[in-house]
């Protein structure tokens, strides 16, 4: 994987052109769902039976807007349509970042970085088992999840500056976000086909 961070956020930016509004339309209906569950008390349980698809179906959209693709709005809900694939997917990855976080913090956080590629592996890949899928991501993560990190503390300087905005950045910053991490699966898909793995 030789693309700079800072060359994959100028990718994205490149495709977002054009496009801005259908992204910040979609994230923001994707944003308002996520974070309505989140908000109502005794809504726990229904969250987790919610996210896992709705991840995998934000997954699916930022490819095809990164790709190049007809995005669409609807397509954060096709995680649904293999809804079964993509509750385990989620609840299997909070499983095992729960128990690393059990140890301390940092091994938490290594445990969500080698597992955060497995919904777009699933998008490319749907045959795959929830396991399967968080295997590879796993494998295809390694050596490379401190690059992941430090983009996303680029990002988390990046939000700080949205609070000063009183939260109106983030319509931008959040699509910015999701079709960036689409940039990054895309140049480790490649690192990883070239290592045959």
């Amino acid at each position: 994987m030789k693309t700079d961070n800072s060359v994959l956020m100028e990718m994205a930016r490149q495709s977002l052109r054009g496009k801005w509004a259908l992204a910040i339309g979609t994230f923001l209906v994707y944003s308002i769902i996520m974070g309505s569950f989140g908000a109502l008390q005794r809504a726990g349980i229904v969250a987790l039976l919610v996210a896992g698809p709705m991840m995998l179906g934000a997954a699916g959209f930022s490819l095809t807007l990164s790709r190049g693709g007809d995005a669409r709005l609807e397509q954060i809900f096709d995680g649904f349509r293999t809804y079964a694939t993509a509750l385990a997917t989620h609840l299997l990855m909070v499983l095992y970042i729960i128990l690393w976080s059990l140890l301390l913090i940092i091994p938490g956080i290594i445990a969500a970085l080698s597992y955060s590629m497995a919904f777009y592996i699933l998008v490319d890949e749907p045959t795959l088992a929830p396991q399967q899928a968080l295997d590879k991501s796993k494998l295809m993560m390694y050596g490379y999840k401190w690059k992941l990190f430090a983009l996303l503390m680029w990002f988390l300087l990046l939000a700080l500056l949205c609070i000063l905005t009183l939260g109106i950045g983030f319509l931008w910053l959040i699509p910015y976000i999701h079709i960036t991490m689409a940039k990054f699966y895309d140049d480790l898909k490649t690192t990883s086909v070239a290592s045959n793995l």
